[in-house]
């Protein structure tokens, strides 16, 4: 850091620095870099959003509590239910049986579950990694699909949003910096946002190594 700059202050901007590391390291999985360049299929697509079902099952088990921040319950933001609809229209409506969990998405889905309903910075933890990133990267990934795989619009609800996402995004973290939490609280927030990437690139390199192999 030079002279002319400054650490950054909010919780937002502090979790977004103490995390780049892990994110860079699980959107260049290899994975993802060919399910965004074309080097797939449709197929393989259905595969991701598979196993991602898992994940946002597991996010979205968790009731609302008293006390809990107002973005940790958006009503537009759960996204289990347009998951199952896109896996339906993409003619995977028996995903559970065609698409077992591997067990990358297992541990993903365990580790989840294990966080008590009320470790506030756990639950943030996972929240922020996925459903901020649906609202941003996500949208990118659903472009790259319906170009070069051509998935139609009925089969990425997953990435539709009833919110605007960059207003959204803005007042998203602004609730983050709003937390006030303890700095032993920060401290296990910042911890576990980088084990929810870690668990993201598992997943990513487990779906890679799982690939049919090409004819």
């Amino acid at each position: 850091m030079t002279d002319t700059q400054t650490a950054p202050t909010g919780l937002a901007a502090r979790l977004r620095e103490a995390t780049t590391p892990e994110h860079r390291d699980t959107e260049t999985r290899g994975f993802v870099t060919k399910l965004m360049s074309g080097e797939l299929d449709l197929d393989a697509y259905v595969r991701y959003l598979a196993q991602y079902a898992y994940v946002y099952r597991a996010l979205e088990a968790r009731l609302p509590r008293p006390g809990d921040p107002a973005f940790l319950n958006v009503p537009a933001l759960p996204r289990f239910s347009a998951i199952v609809s896109d896996l339906e229209q993409l003619g995977a409506p028996d995903w559970e049986t065609s698409h077992p969990p591997l067990d990358a998405t297992a541990a993903y889905v365990d580790h989840v579950l294990a966080i008590d309903d009320a470790d506030l910075p756990r639950t943030v933890a996972h929240h922020y990694t996925r459903y901020l990133g649906d609202l941003s990267g996500g949208q990118a990934i659903a472009k790259r699909v319906a170009d070069h795989y051509g998935a139609t619009e009925d089969q990425l609800a997953f990435y539709r949003f009833d919110v605007r996402p960059g207003p959204f995004k803005v007042a998203y973290r602004q609730g983050l910096d709003d937390l006030g939490f303890t700095p032993d609280e920060e401290a296990v927030l910042f911890a576990e946002a980088k084990q929810a990437f870690r668990l993201n690139a598992d997943l990513f390199e487990a779906l890679d190594a799982a690939q049919p192999a090409a004819r």
